[in-house]
């Protein structure tokens, strides 16, 4: 997929607020800091569209971008770690869930892992609850260029064989990706345009 246009829409708190088209819809999030930012600008090869902050917690709202006029990236604040009040806290890991749960364009989530680190309880806590609310999403494993081929195969691995010794049956989908060099850029969005053919597809028909 080729992006020829990407334009910010509006920024809310409220799932109700956000944008009524019916075109499909792909949520990013993951834990503060996570290089979420990073990955939707190399995405998008837009430098500064989404904003990125060395601290952890910046995103604090739902904000949508239209892609080539006809799907939505959305980012999402991210869940855990954030130097926010506790009232602010709770309410935008609210509208988190509030988004998954009611949000009818969301075609698939994608969850943002550091590859650097084990598994994290609150990104394995996340995914359970993700999928016991059946809402499908990708893994994107962030920050491939601080590790060697070899031990990011064997982290990427860590997170599929935990996911596979709970509650699931068969690994999620994933990426492995790195923001400042520009690796699984051509994946994800290949995955995201097979989506959308056959979401436009089954419209059509």
């Amino acid at each position: 997929m080729k992006i020829k246009s990407s334009d910010f829409v509006m920024s809310n708190s409220s799932v109700e607020k956000c944008p009524n088209e019916p075109i499909p819809e792909y949520a990013f999030i993951g834990r503060s800091n996570v290089g979420k930012s990073s990955l939707i600008n190399m995405l998008t090869q837009r430098k500064g569209l989404a904003k990125t902050s060395g601290r952890p917690g910046k995103t604090q709202l739902i904000n949508h971008f239209k892609i080539n006029g006809n799907w939505f990236l959305v980012d999402l604040p991210g869940y855990g770690y954030a130097k926010v009040s506790k009232k602010e806290k709770k309410t935008f890991q609210k509208y988190i869930t509030d988004y998954f749960l009611k949000r009818e364009q969301l075609v698939c989530a994608f969850i943002l892992i550091d590859i650097r680190h084990e598994p994290q309880k609150i990104d394995m806590e996340f995914m359970e609850w993700m999928g016991e609310n059946q809402i499908p999403f990708s893994i994107i494993f962030t920050k491939a260029d601080k590790l060697k081929p070899k031990t990011i195969e064997q982290h990427a691995n860590g997170y599929l064989n935990e996911l596979l010794n709970g509650v699931w049956e068969e690994a999620p989908n994933h990426f492995i990706t790195s923001s400042s060099k520009n690796i699984g850029r051509e994946e994800v969005l290949d995955y995201i345009d097979s989506i959308n053919t056959n979401f436009f597809k089954q419209v059509q028909d």
